[in-house]
């Protein structure tokens, strides 16, 4: 090998052990630091924040490259991520966990290994660990450091609401004076809170509840119920300023004010648009009284209220980039 040669191969080495290095996973560390703080591979975990059990909310924000996770309204968790490359992009929308597999691999994917996977869809979308470049490069999973997807898989359970966000959005509380979606007289709010607590009783000490989601489509005027991945009440809504558009929001029914008669809910809009004044935007929507019911007697900690301008019927309940709360795909 003459010296030209030896250049050249030093020289290739080099390049390849630097291309190498940028492709490399970044380490799972655990870290003390706020969100916004987080270096590639790092993540911080506080459920001191917010010991008590109730409803939980984890939020991708694609842009940030970052997961946080909610409890009562509260993040008591932030990781780093990487979800969809170019040509692979992760669908924004409202998920639920359909399945839990800590030792799952990827049935498209060269049996490729996704340990702690969260499933999203059938088609194969999921929380699950992975390598972190430090930008996005799965093929529309979102995935995580190995530590922070330990512990975050000991802490989901089926039914869970993920909202996969195109901003950074993050919750606030709003109070709704109705019941749901319409308004009510103080002896109805009473069968409310009597549902929900009922409902929370039994979380302890029966089988695992059903999760319940309610989703408002503004573009076919009806509201839906479901039970896990049952359809089990559909109505009509009317709307208020029928010009304007409904916001694309989640809400996660959080606590009850038996005092003010009042729900509180967790809540966020998950699209690009700025943030709407929220509660003021939900009470522009009037459900009809036998949808409102169902959904009555169904409620519970950790309900999902989806509202969207997108189709909610069978045939158009998935869109281009937009997945509505389903377990069928």
């Amino acid at each position: 090998m003459n010296r030209r040669q030896f250049h050249r191969f030093v020289t290739g080495s080099l390049a390849s052990l630097n291309l190498g290095a940028m492709h490399a996973p970044a380490s799972s560390q655990l870290v003390n630091k706020l969100a916004g703080q987080l270096r590639n591979g790092e993540f911080n975990w506080f459920p001191e924040r917010s010991p008590n059990p109730g409803p939980m909310l984890i939020i991708v924000s694609i842009p940030d490259q970052l997961v946080h996770v909610y409890r009562n309204g509260i993040r008591i968790a932030a990781s780093t991520c990487s979800t969809g490359k170019p040509g692979h992009s992760t669908p924004t929308g409202v998920f639920q966990i359909l399945q839990k597999d800590k030792h799952h691999k990827s049935s498209t994917y060269s049996n490729a290994p996704m340990p702690n996977m969260n499933r999203l869809t059938w088609s194969g979308i999921a929380l699950h660990a992975g390598q972190l470049p430090g930008y996005p490069a799965s093929h529309g999973c979102v995935r995580l450091p190995l530590k922070f997807s330990e512990m975050l898989f000991g802490i989901t359970k089926l039914g869970m609401t993920v909202v996969l966000a195109d901003n950074t959005s993050q919750p606030a509380s709003v109070v709704h004076p109705g019941m749901v979606l319409g308004d009510y007289a103080r002896h109805e709010f009473l069968g409310v809170s009597t549902a929900i607590k009922k409902a929370q009783y039994s979380a302890g000490h029966t089988a695992e509840a059903k999760a319940t989601s309610i989703v408002v489509s503004g573009k076919d005027r009806m509201m839906t119920v479901w039970e896990d991945d049952k359809i089990v009440a559909t109505g009509g809504i009317a709307v208020s300023d029928s010009h304007r558009p409904l916001p694309e929001s989640v809400h996660k029914l959080s606590a009850v004010d038996d005092g003010k008669a009042e729900l509180r809910w967790s809540s966020m809009d998950y699209g690009k648009s700025d943030r709407e004044d929220l509660a003021r935007e939900l009470r522009r929507i009037k459900s009809e009284p036998m949808v409102r019911e169902e959904a009555r007697k169904r409620l519970h900690h950790g309900t999902a209220l989806v509202t969207t301008n997108e189709s909610s019927t069978v045939a158009h309940r998935t869109s281009r980039d937009f997945v509505i709360i389903d377990g069928i795909y």
